[in-house]
């Protein structure tokens, strides 16, 4: 299995702490999130990883080598002159694939403890085209699923306001996307968008011309932060020192 991991990110929101790193290096709990992240998906059963490079490549670069790859075959897609986004990054990453089944792709920004296998093995039976985790609507960006769980809209970032670009059928619920989704290797064929893009107006593209389906995955019960913002990697770093601290309070007590 193979999975991306998007890594090109400037973390500008974070900013002093990428002044002189990306994202995908932030630390939390004694680990860079990319290694963190790489760690997770590896022990799910992916063995080869593609990782997106922009901001600081080469310390990303770096990184990767030191830590011998996370015990991965990894294949490096750098977006040299500027940052694809997520569309983008993943179509630019596209002769590093080797397309052999469903490709997961993880946001290095996310700290989960999503189940990714069963999220792979849930979208390889429903023949759609990308299956994305999803949880109960906290924001505006929010995406708009119907009673099969299809994706069938999604709300303006700004209004709030749904915006259907397919009928649904039955009520339809707001989601979150969490950042962590799995895609077929047959996207690269219907991608026509070029530059910068995001991978979510893709889907709203194809589902409204082509009828393509993009299932959801429920992850209600899953840990869920992106680390994003300040106050988000304070949060997640608190709860990796109190999962650290527990662990170690278990060991003495047993």
């Amino acid at each position: 299995m193979e999975a991306m991991i998007l890594a090109a990110g400037l973390g500008t929101r974070l900013r002093p702490l990428t002044n002189d790193k990306p994202k995908a290096l932030v630390d939390v709990g004694g680990q860079p999130m990319l290694e963190r992240t790489a760690h997770r998906v590896v022990d799910a059963g992916f063995e080869h990883l593609v990782i997106n490079v922009h901001h600081f490549a080469d310390r990303v670069k770096k990184v990767i080598e030191e830590k011998d790859g996370f015990g991965a075959e990894v294949s490096i897609s750098h977006e040299v002159e500027k940052n694809l986004e997520t569309g983008g990054g993943i179509k630019h990453a596209d002769p590093q694939f080797r397309k052999e089944g469903p490709l997961l792709v993880h946001n290095v920004d996310i700290l989960t403890d999503l189940d990714l296998k069963a999220l792979h093995d849930a979208h390889d039976e429903s023949g759609a085209l990308a299956t994305l985790a999803v949880r109960p609507v906290e924001t505006n960006r929010y995406l708009s699923v119907d009673e099969r769980g299809h994706v069938v809209g999604y709300g303006d970032p700004e209004t709030g306001e749904e915006h259907l670009v397919t009928d649904p059928q039955g009520p339809t619920e707001k989601v979150d996307f969490i950042g962590v989704q799995v895609i077929s290797p047959r996207i690269f064929d219907l991608m026509t968008e070029e530059g910068v893009f995001s991978i979510i107006n893709v889907y709203m593209r194809l589902i409204a011309e082509e009828g393509e389906a993009v299932r959801t995955h429920r992850a209600d019960d899953a840990l869920w932060i992106d680390i994003g913002t300040h106050e988000r990697l304070e949060k997640a770093r608190r709860y990796v020192e109190g999962k650290k601290e527990k662990k170690e309070e278990n060991l003495l007590q047993g």
